[in-house]
């Protein structure tokens, strides 16, 4: 059984998900799962790559990147949001949920806006 379409091991032989959960503490831990399932739900032509040091997340084959989430120093992520080529990305520190909570809304555009 191919364990990577469930998310568990990185179809590009990176590190798991579950390598970026161990350097965090509570509640970046909680927050980072609670962004991935927002970001898998936006549409089945989401992807993720976990890369050594963030979570790139893209639409369809072509790699239409949107998202890019940094677990920094343990206790928060830097997450990065690119709407497009033409925009200029937005970073956010994520330390609480309500900081995931407001990026939400900026992720799900940039989702939208990327062809």
């Amino acid at each position: 059984m191919d364990s990577s379409k469930f998310g568990f091991v990185s179809p590009s032989g990176g590190p798991p998900f579950e390598a970026h959960l161990e350097k965090l503490d509570e509640p970046a831990k909680s927050i980072l799962l609670d962004l991935r399932a927002f970001v898998k739900s936006l549409g089945p032509n989401v992807i993720e790559e976990v890369r050594p040091h963030r979570i790139v997340y893209a639409k369809t084959l072509t790699f239409r990147t949107f998202l890019d989430i940094e677990p920094a120093g343990g206790d928060h992520l830097i997450i990065e949001i690119r709407a497009g080529r033409q925009e200029a990305p937005v970073r956010a520190t994520v330390r609480t949920q309500q900081d995931a909570d407001e990026v939400k809304e900026k992720i799900a555009q940039a989702y939208e806006k990327v062809r």
